[in-house]
């Protein structure tokens, strides 16, 4: 937290000069609250980038292994059936599971919610703090 006290007595300052004072500060932690939730936001909006693009690169891979499993399976199934009965099969039982993990995945996004920047937050609670308990000390 970051704490600063006036190097004279403010008790003698004219009512104006405090309320100017008071506005202005305000004004620069306001301020700096703002550019501190934008930098640590910009920060996991990065992170989320550099992540996305990897999924991405996984989902292509993993989307030719599929295909192969796929052509596998009908294969395997064209011994015992038909090859068009196999590969319609093969395609329900794999259409089936991606029905699954969408819905899954769909929850799972719903219950995570937008990032927040938890420093700022942290940041702007000890501010509040701070501001409560020199207001309640400087009583006259």
């Amino acid at each position: 937290m970051r704490t600063v006290e006036p190097t004279t007595p403010r008790r003698d300052e004219k009512l104006g000069t405090l309320v100017s004072d008071l506005a202005r500060d305000v004004s620069h932690l306001l301020r700096s609250e703002i550019a501190l939730a934008k930098a640590e936001l910009e920060q996991k909006g990065k992170s989320a980038g550099r992540g996305a693009a990897m999924l991405g690169g996984a989902l292509a891979f993993a989307l030719v292994a599929l295909g192969g499993s796929l052509a596998v399976v009908s294969l395997v199934l064209n011994e015992a059936m038909p090859a068009w009965l196999a590969v319609l099969i093969a395609t329900v039982a794999y259409g089936g599971i991606a029905v699954v993990l969408a819905l899954k995945g769909r929850d799972a996004l719903k219950q995570a919610g937008p990032p927040a920047p938890e420093r700022t937050i942290e940041s702007v609670k000890e501010d509040i703090q701070w501001a409560k308990t020199h207001a309640s000390s400087n009583v006259r």
